[in-house]
């Protein structure tokens, strides 16, 4: 979500935002569309693809409990790599 006072997306921005949201989550493989979650606020180039459980479930989600994310041994910088990977056309990278 967009506060009011933040800065208008680039075209660039927007281009990439959308792609990651077309793919599969980045933790657990569900298919997308995603939810792009973002590193750090305001950086949208740093956004991995987490379905709606990995990224806010109370139980498996990054803004949870994060259960999901210890069983497959994983970080956001491991979930940026895969996101990465797959918009580069890679497919998964092994975590």
């Amino acid at each position: 979500m967009r506060t009011k006072n933040s800065k208008p997306l680039t075209a660039a921005e927007s281009a990439h935002l959308e792609a990651v949201k077309w793919l599969p989550c980045s933790v657990c493989d569900a298919p997308g569309p995603s939810d792009a979650h973002h590193i750090k606020q305001g950086q949208h180039f740093t956004v991995v693809a987490l379905c709606k459980d990995c990224h806010q479930g109370s139980t498996n989600g990054w803004h949870g409990r994060r259960v999901m994310w210890t069983v497959m041994k994983m970080d956001e910088i491991d979930a940026l790599a895969v996101t990465l990977a797959r918009l580069n056309g890679q497919g998964r990278l092994a975590a």
